[in-house]
């Protein structure tokens, strides 16, 4: 497989292949617009050159956008490789780069959010672990951070407080997000819309810069549901979703 780094220089006629082929979909403009934010500080985007969901995203763990301390980390934001890419090693591929990119630029390891279990859009657990990672903070509802120490290098990752016990004290259903994830630009007002249609009280918090993901009340910025308070999930919701979720906690 060959692989293809998105720039700036590049950006606006490369495919980023995750699950929208359609450049001119409001989904892709609002992810590359976010990309291309923040390459000035250091952010890769490693993709293959076939369609299809196969790429890494990573950045110097300071300018990620998590509340996580990761000083001299490079933290990885997202490592995804299915359909019919998955199954051929794109995955090893892909982080055997990040690694030895990581190593040149003198970083102490990676770090990579994840849980006990496969949770949608996060790392899997299983293949971190056969990779070398280990959980170094864990957060109140169950999402851990992972890390990858290059060799002597002992200093962990954590998590600030204000994600290790996640909570808010909006009433309702709070949704917070980023423009990071592509899904957002369509399916948030969609949610938005059926809440509303619903009468059901509901606020969506949009994540706009650095500072505030890194001192939002969750670990996972890109997409974190509350409900009176309470964390609920990162998974994202389209109408059918939501008015089940709804059901389910009448």
């Amino acid at each position: 497989m060959e692989y293809i780094r998105v720039t700036e220089d590049n950006i606006e006629s490369e495919h980023i292949c995750c699950a929208i082929s359609n450049n001119n979909d409001i989904q892709v403009a609002s992810k590359k617009a976010w990309l291309a934010g923040q390459f000035e500080d250091g952010l890769v985007f490693l993709k293959s050159i076939e369609r299809g969901k196969c790429f890494i995203e990573y950045i110097p763990a300071e300018k990620a956008w998590n509340p996580i301390d990761a000083e001299d980390y490079m933290y990885i934001d997202c490592l995804w490789v299915s359909g019919s890419l998955k199954g051929h090693g794109y995955s090893n591929d892909l982080l055997e780069e990040c690694i030895r990119d990581s190593k040149e630029k003198g970083k102490k390891g990676l770090c990579i959010l994840s849980s006990a279990k496969k949770r949608p859009f996060l790392a899997d657990p299983k293949y971190l672990t056969h990779k070398g990672f280990a959980v170094c903070d864990e957060a109140d509802n169950g999402i851990q951070l992972w890390y990858l120490p290059f060799e002597g290098i002992d200093v962990k990752p954590h998590f600030r407080d204000c994600a290790r016990h996640p909570h808010t004290d909006i009433p309702g259903y709070v949704l917070y997000y980023t423009d990071q994830c592509p899904f957002n630009a369509k399916y948030v007002p969609i949610v938005e819309k059926t809440a509303a249609d619903h009468d059901v009280p509901f606020t969506a918090v949009h994540i706009t810069d650095r500072e505030e993901a890194r001192n939002a009340p969750t670990p996972i910025t890109t997409y974190a549901l509350f409900c009176e308070g309470e964390y609920i999930t990162n998974e994202q919701m389209n109408e059918a979703r939501f008015l089940k979720l709804l059901a389910a906690r009448q």
